[in-house]
């Protein structure tokens, strides 16, 4: 939404996302985030948040994070740590 335009009082989105489109497909980009298993999603949220004393709540909340995100993968990690770096 933050790069729709504006031209002569009309909004095109679509010309912005069909442009990146574009990029895309003629330079092969590509970035995929795909799922992983519940072990593996704890080893990178342990990883990420260091020495935390009780992993055990640390699990739970990440779990929750996920199900609510409805995909356990590295970057939902992250974005885990990144809200909520400063609760542990």
């Amino acid at each position: 939404n933050e790069q729709t335009q504006v031209v002569n009082r009309e909004l095109h989105h679509g010309d912005v996302v069909e442009e990146k489109i574009s990029l895309s497909d003629r330079f092969g980009l590509g970035l995929s985030f795909y799922p992983i298993n519940e072990a593996q999603y704890f080893e990178i949220v342990d990883h990420l948040f260091g020495e935390v004393r009780d992993r055990e709540q640390l699990h739970v909340r990440a779990r929750r994070f996920s199900m609510e995100k409805g995909v356990r993968s590295g970057r939902t990690a992250r974005q885990f740590y990144n809200q909520f770096v400063g609760e542990f």
